[in-house]
């Protein structure tokens, strides 16, 4: 009888450490899920340093666009891309550039939209003025990063 007691108390024992390593299991999921929803906020990272040409296709449309606002230095309205990058000025055409320019104006990555049908880039925008994060908004703190998580954010608690 007494071997029968010790099983159970081993079985027990097992159950108890198995529950609290699920718990463990667990808790460590939801940080890694809140650790991989944080960094789907932030920017991709190279776009605001001039790598965005490494992301574009080479002679693509949107390649092409790209090099013709920086060789501006400016904002250009949707016609002075399409002249740029020697497509006709048709309905079909300023529609289709200015739907792609517009994804990546969407997601924060390249393109920037400063007037209606007049795009910008992120990396001209972040040299003239210093201070211009992937999202076209002013730093908050005195020019900070405007993405930083809080104090403390990623250390594990002692338990």
């Amino acid at each position: 009888m007494a071997f029968r007691d010790d099983l159970l108390r081993r079985m027990e024992k097992k159950q108890e450490e198995i529950f609290s390593l699920e718990s463990q299991l667990r808790e460590a999921k939801s940080y890694l899920q809140a650790l991989e929803d944080t960094i789907k906020m932030l920017p991709r990272e190279g776009l605001n340093e001039g790598q965005a040409d490494s992301l574009l296709r080479p002679n693509s449309t949107i390649a092409k666009a790209r090099d013709a606002i920086l060789a501006a230095s400016r904002p250009l309205h949707i016609q002075e891309i399409l002249g740029a990058v020697g497509k006709p000025s048709t309905k079909e055409a300023r529609a289709a550039l200015s739907g792609s320019l517009a994804s990546y104006v969407r997601r924060n990555e390249i393109f920037t939209r400063t007037a209606p049908n007049t795009f910008g880039l992120i990396e001209v925008a972040g040299r003239a003025s210093g201070a211009v994060p992937a999202n076209g908004t002013a730093l908050a703190n005195g020019g900070s990063r405007a993405f930083e998580p809080p104090p403390g954010f990623g250390e594990e608690e002692d338990k």
